[in-house]
């Protein structure tokens, strides 16, 4: 058994039936390879239940705490029912992009069981030359991006060739009633603890800001004023997907042409996006959106679960009709959030979140998912998460595209997540059902702007096809 951080527990009491606080992870695989062999749901079945002594976290089963006195526990090693956790699906053949998209839309549109461990897998047949895919459901309390990162790795061969693990996954019983009670008491005791080392943290962190010289910026001193927009409203619990790829070698060029890194472009082509889409369905795109965009503090290559990173608020230039002044303006926006965020301390929040009690806390969630009116501490969520750089493999077969998507928050209906893989740079957006006529207008509208950002740099709009990628 261990407790859920304070962080942890945050992500799961935010969750409401119309905000589903679930990620999703899918990797699309070439069964060419096989042969003869076959790979479809009890083949898939049968290398989860081999590896699953290593993916700890699938193991992990919410306990709740009598009359929610503390935050909840992770009953570590629970029964895991694969028939129930790993799903067929199938799509009419031959299934491409949009089919699979509409697919994963379908899938993150239901919240999790919480009386299980909270993760699904769906295995996805039906799509063109000969490949499945693998769609991961898993909530946001488990683990952020960098620990499922971590957890897709330890799920695949990053060798040659078909691994054979044992079956050495042993189930824990589950606590008891007093076990959780005094287990809780005990670790209230540690918190009243730990509080003037949070106090002097919170304290460190305003010192710092006081003597900073550099002056921030309008829109982050006034955090909770995010402009009204189309995305912003009481969410349906209808989800749809949409995704893209491109040339990780085009990305790494014109990020090199323009002196910029890749998180840069990656918050400058969603900008000019966001500003067609405004001028589309809001008629205006006069003032800039704020944008939550996760910075981890711990990149441990073994962390396989939980949470370690704060949301940082970005200024995103969707005023900004020139397609270069957008890439200068997200570059000096995002150098003042990261400094902002250094200055206050990364772990500010994590570490109040332990002290969130959990009842209210629920309460005010239920409350904020249906309140209409605009989300009032950000406009959207916008990730960006290097992924593996060597080509994994599943049961033998290739994984050709890894494609990953953080939840909505409520009051924001668009999620943007960026996962780099090997050759590729593969863009994922989440929306729910009243947010934009198609979702694949975020995508298009990135992939055009990346053609403009190119343009300006001097470079050939012609963009380089990635093969080993669905078409687009």
């Amino acid at each position: 058994m261990k407790r859920l951080s304070g962080w942890d527990a945050f992500l799961l009491y935010s969750e409401t039936p119309n905000v589903h606080m679930h990620t999703l992870k899918i990797a699309v695989i070439d069964l060419a390879g096989l042969g003869d062999r076959t790979f479809g749901i009890d083949e898939f079945r049968r290398v989860l239940r081999e590896r699953l002594h290593k993916l700890d976290p699938f193991g992990y089963q919410l306990v709740d705490i009598p009359f929610k006195f503390h935050h909840p526990m992770w009953r570590e090693h629970a029964e895991v029912d694969l028939e129930y956790h790993v799903r067929p699906w199938r799509v009419a053949a031959p299934g491409g992009r949009r089919e699979l998209d509409e697919a994963i839309g379908e899938i993150a549109s239901t919240a999790l069981d919480r009386s299980r461990p909270l993760w699904e897998m769906y295995l996805v047949e039906g799509l063109a030359n000969g490949r499945v895919a693998v769609v991961g459901k898993i909530h946001h309390a488990l683990a952020d991006g960098v620990a499922s990162a971590n957890l897709l790795a330890l799920g695949m061969d990053i060798t040659e060739g078909p691994q054979r693990d044992q079956d050495l996954y042993i189930a824990d019983p589950a606590p008891s009633r007093g076990e959780l009670v005094r287990s809780a008491f005990v670790d209230h005791l540690r918190q009243i603890g730990r509080i003037p080392g949070v106090v002097k943290y919170t304290a460190d962190g305003m010192a710092r800001v006081r003597k900073s010289t550099r002056k921030l910026s309008p829109e982050l001193t006034r955090p909770f004023t995010p402009p009204a927009s189309f995305m912003n409203h009481v969410l349906t619990p209808q989800r749809r997907f949409a995704t893209a790829t491109l040339a990780l070698a085009d990305v790494k060029e014109t990020s090199k042409k323009l002196g910029v890194t890749i998180n840069d472009l990656v918050l400058a082509m969603s900008s000019g996006a966001l500003r067609e889409l405004l001028l589309k369905y809001d008629g205006k795109a006069d003032h800039p959106l704020l944008a939550s965009v996760p910075m981890s503090y711990d990149f441990s290559p073994d962390r396989i679960s939980g949470n370690r990173f704060s949301g940082v608020l970005i200024s995103l230039p969707v005023d900004v009709d020139d397609a270069e002044q957008r890439v200068r303006q997200a570059r000096e926006a995002a150098m003042l959030a990261k400094e902002s965020h250094q200055l206050v301390g990364p772990e500010l929040v994590a570490r109040w979140a332990a002290y969130m009690p959990p009842a209210p806390m629920e309460s005010m969630f239920r409350r904020l998912s249906n309140m209409d009116g605009q989300n009032k501490v950000l406009n959207l969520n916008i990730s960006n998460v290097p992924g593996p750089r060597e080509r994994g493999k599943v049961g033998g077969a290739t994984v050709t595209e890894i494609y990953s998507v953080g939840p909505l928050t409520a009051g924001s209906g668009l999620n943007i997540t960026v996962w780099s893989y090997v050759d590729q740079l593969n863009i994922s957006v989440l929306a729910d059902g009243a947010t934009t006529d198609d979702p694949h207008e975020v995508t298009a509208g990135m992939m055009a702007d990346f053609k403009k950002i190119r343009r300006a740099a001097g470079l050939s709009e012609e963009l380089t096809v990635v093969e080993t990628a669905m078409a687009q």
